[in-house]
């Protein structure tokens, strides 16, 4: 295990936390909220001096294979957590570090579950704090830090591959560092588009930055008690095509930007993902009108489609409660919740691409039994999967589904009624935030105790993390000196 380079790239990561801090400090500057200000200006100068003389000292070896890539990248997010955290805590916004640390691994992890019971008394540069996590762990902040930190290109693909999400992690350019450049260009492209388009359809220019935060990085935090369902129509449109940008491999954009859209829409992962949102958005909305859940069946596919994508890209926002619906349309949208967006997205979930190859393997097994000589292979995008990623797809929904069954068997410790505890590790699990029941689109998880919301942060880090990386810091032998 290369511990120095664990240390160099931690500290450097404290740094890139130090800067940020600047931003929300200037928001408490601009709003006058002095205290809040001093509180972010004594943090952002503490990780800044610390992150610049920890990082001063370079490694002997700058080497990092697969484990190292693993260990850091979960070390770094349970840290970066941590740090973040203080903010809500020093400013007396979320006195309990426990809860400040599940609200701001929620933001992080884009999951949008929040313990506060309302946010309109917050203020205004603990908001902006609270919703830019979403927009800092959307794309990762790792990802990020390839493009800053000098590495040998060859290992630090393997940050990339612990932090991506996705099956198969693969280079948009030859050098990383280049790749990840593109990556962070295209995200921030993005979000200066919606912020301006909803700042154009009547909302303020702050809650236009905060709302676009909270899409882009598809997390759910809002910044008023009556969250989207608050706005006009106009914007909530805005916030349902941004909400399925942004749950779309970000390499489809860049086929688009220089010009190849035939590479862009062969792509069957977008196909199927797109082809979801509309059928089910359909299904939906034919169950709600029939149920009289709106008088206008224009309004019910509104809807429908609002909360068909900001679930299926786990985004989490709502224009009503969904909760109230039919049977159908809760068990849809919960169904959906797990599937998620698609790889190389900042949405969560199992993701499309492993739907596809699981269903298509399963597919030539029963082939195979009715005709054993038969040679089948599973294909994506005209290209035949690579044997060793069907194995690890089907290793991850094994672990995927032992994650769920032994977090939903403790949260169950709470003794919430049933469809509250599955659905709050669905929720946090996929990083969805809100589910049914306690924790459904008007509800929160302050009522978990302190043991469940460290099992759910748990499932929140995992799921971002694509589970591998959690669980590899676990291992003992993970932490040897030997390689």
């Amino acid at each position: 295990m290369n511990y120095g380079m664990i240390r160099y790239v931690l500290f450097r990561l404290l740094r890139v936390i130090g800067w940020l801090l600047f931003l929300p400090l200037i928001v408490a500057l601009v709003y006058k909220e002095y205290d809040s200000a001093l509180s972010f200006l004594i943090l952002a100068a503490f990780c800044g001096i610390a992150g610049t003389v920890g990082g001063h000292f370079l490694p002997k070896s700058r080497i990092i294979y697969a484990k190292e890539g693993f260990a850091i990248t979960a070390v770094a997010w349970i840290g970066m957590s941590a740090m973040g955290a203080l903010p809500f805590v020093i400013t007396g916004t979320i006195p309990n570090f426990v809860d400040a640390m599940f609200e701001t691994v929620s933001g992080f992890t884009t999951t949008g579950g929040s313990i506060l019971t309302s946010v309109d008394g917050i203020e205004k540069s603990v908001q902006f704090w609270r919703t830019f996590t979403h927009w800092i762990g959307g794309m990762g902040v790792l990802v990020f830090l390839l493009a800053v930190v000098p590495m040998a290109d060859g290992y630090s693909m393997h940050l990339m591959r612990a932090e991506s999400p996705g099956p198969v992690v693969g280079k948009i350019v030859p050098k990383v560092k280049d790749t990840a450049k593109i990556l962070y260009l295209i995200y921030f492209g993005i979000t200066v588009l919606e912020t301006l388009c909803l700042w154009a359809s009547g909302l303020s220019f702050y809650e236009a930055m905060t709302i676009t935060f909270s899409t882009v990085g598809t997390g759910g935090f809002s910044v008023t008690n009556s969250g989207i369902g608050g706005y006009s129509t106009l914007s909530q449109a805005i916030i349902i095509v941004f909400m399925a940008l942004c749950g779309v491999n970000f390499t489809v954009y860049y086929f688009l930007i220089h010009g190849k859209p035939k590479e862009a829409f062969a792509i069957d992962e977008v196909k199927y993902y797109f082809g979801t949102i509309i059928l089910a958005s359909s299904l939906i909305a034919i169950v709600n009108y029939r149920a009289g859940v709106l008088e206008s069946a224009g309004m019910c596919f509104h809807h429908s489609l609002f909360a068909v994508t900001s679930i299926m890209t786990t985004t989490g926002f709502g224009t009503l409660d969904f909760d109230q619906w039919p049977s159908f349309s809760r068990v849809l949208l919960m169904a959906l919740a797990c599937v998620g967006a698609c790889a190389g997205s900042t949405g969560g979930g199992f993701k499309f691409s492993r739907a596809i190859i699981v269903i298509r393997n399963a597919r030539n097994e029963l082939n195979f039994l009715v005709h054993p000589k038969a040679v089948k292979r599973v294909y994506m995008d005209g290209h035949t999967v690579a044997g060793t990623t069907v194995k690890s797809v089907s290793a991850y929904l094994g672990l995927y589904v032992i994650t769920f069954l032994v977090s939903t068997l403790l949260v169950s410790l709470d003794n919430f009624d049933f469809q509250t505890t599955v659905t709050s590790v669905i929720a946090t699990l996929n990083n969805i935030g809100p589910g049914l029941g306690k924790v459904g689109p008007m509800g929160n998880y302050s009522e978990f105790s302190y043991f469940s919301k460290i099992v759910l942060m748990f499932d929140m880090l995992a799921g971002r993390l694509e589970l591998l990386p959690i669980f590899i810091i676990l291992k003992p032998k993970t932490w040897k000196q030997k390689l």
